[in-house]
């Protein structure tokens, strides 16, 4: 184990194995991971890094804990803040973790970016409205286009 006090994933963990009564090798099998991974995510920091979403997963299964539980604390360990709202799409959630870690002078951008395709999606939304008006066969309107 490190020098440094265990962090949020550490934790968690140590306290489920021993709550479970597990070992390593027992929450390695049990989540189809390689028990030196188990290992190394309980007795090493990850250093503001993420295991990997599929990682998370199992070792979700292999503790016997919600995924949501895991990947906030590996979340914590890597410095990040989660929002307690999930929108059940794991990559709006990495992005909106991430978001707290920029600069501000970064965040401005990125808000800008995100601005600037929100305007351009909707744009082009409305020109499509636009181009292509729905009239139903039946309507008044179908013999005004046919020119009936």
């Amino acid at each position: 184990m490190n020098d440094s006090p265990p962090d949020a994933l550490q934790r968690l963990i140590v306290e489920r194995m021993r709550e479970l009564g597990r070992s390593y090798g027992d929450v390695a099998r049990l989540g189809k991971l390689p028990r030196s991974t188990v290992h190394h995510l309980a007795t090493h920091s990850r250093s503001g890094r993420l295991p990997n979403p599929a990682t998370l997963e199992r070792l979700a299964a292999g503790l016997d804990l919600p995924l949501n539980v895991v990947r906030g604390a590996a979340a914590s360990a890597a410095g990040l803040v989660l929002d307690a709202t999930t929108t059940g799409d794991p990559e709006i959630e990495v992005l909106i973790a991430s978001f707290a870690r920029l600069s501000p002078a970064d965040r401005r951008h990125v808000a800008a970016l995100v601005r600037s395709m929100l305007t351009a999606a909707e744009t082009a939304s409305q020109s499509v409205r636009i181009a292509s008006p729905r009239v139903s066969p039946h309507s008044p309107l179908a013999d005004d286009l046919s020119g009936a």
